[in-house]
């Protein structure tokens, strides 16, 4: 796989589109990135946040556009919201698109193409679940997943959250869950809350990326622990100048953020670390 190349061009228009899942299906997908001809690009099915109720894919453009930037091809997912849409069906479109994404990728990011999921607040959680999907049904191959300040806790009362919601007795992401899951029996199925899951084995390399002030903070480095236990590869990286994440992350504004370049780099990093020879 040829490596992205350290002087791109600067970001592309995105393309909207309407992509026909195997389901039969319909779903709004916004793409990214251009490749030359005979480049190959990693591919990455991202995910959104908006705790589960909100968000669009405008709000997925901050973190899509720098996964551009650090040499990929990206397929933004306008996943359906709770609570008219809970667990699974975000999910079950989510692996429909990264399905679809697998069949066209040679034609999205070159021959031999490897795939990646990401997701930022809930869409990281969203892209942790599909993970666990494709590793179950033992397709599509993943070459990583890329976890941006996951939502990965419900009972959304760890250290870093309590910190940041104060005294407050509810907050965006207590509802997100409220909404999110129809049953008690959700709140334990391991593609809802892959925070908890018992089974980590199989699963691809792993980029954990969170806030020093971050809500997320704790679950996504409790999870980023167990899944390092469990002997898999793992990279975490704590940004000290990510201030108000995870909204930040969730803000289409053209100024870069004070990380910008730091998330950049920890892209490159992995897809340079995760790379393999092309399959014929």
């Amino acid at each position: 796989m040829t490596s992205p190349s350290p002087d791109r061009p600067s970001p592309s228009l995105p393309t909207d589109n309407v992509i026909a899942l195997a389901s039969g299906q319909e779903v709004a997908v916004r793409t990214y990135g251009s490749k030359k001809a005979g480049e190959t690009l990693p591919l990455v099915v991202h995910f959104h946040g908006g705790a589960f109720i909100s968000g669009s894919l405008d709000n997925g453009c901050t973190v899509a556009h720098l996964l551009e930037a650090a040499g990929a091809r990206v397929v933004s997912v306008a996943y359906p919201l709770a609570p008219e849409h809970p667990f699974p069906q975000p999910l079950e479109i989510g692996y429909g698109v990264l399905q679809w994404a697998f069949k066209h990728r040679t034609r999205l990011a070159g021959k031999g193409a490897q795939v990646y999921l990401a997701g930022e607040e809930a869409g990281g959680n969203l892209a942790a679940g599909v993970c666990m999907m494709a590793r179950d049904q033992r397709h599509p191959p993943l070459a990583g997943q890329i976890l941006l300040s996951p939502m990965l806790d419900p009972c959304v009362g760890t250290p870093s959250l309590r910190a940041a919601t104060g005294l407050a007795t509810d907050c965006k992401w207590a509802q997100g869950w409220h909404k999110f899951l129809r049953s008690a029996c959700d709140a334990v199925h391991p593609y809802a809350v892959p925070g908890t899951a018992q089974r980590l084995a199989g699963l691809p390399p792993t980029l954990m990326l969170v806030g020093h002030d971050d809500p997320m903070r704790d679950e996504a480095l409790a999870y980023a622990a167990r899944l390092e236990a469990a002997g898999l590869a793992v990279t975490r990286h704590v940004f000290d100048q990510a201030k108000q994440w995870p909204d930040a992350l969730l803000t289409p504004d053209p100024r870069p953020c004070p990380c910008a370049q730091e998330v950049q780099d920890q892209f490159q990093r992995f897809f340079a670390t995760t790379r393999c020879p092309p399959s014929p």
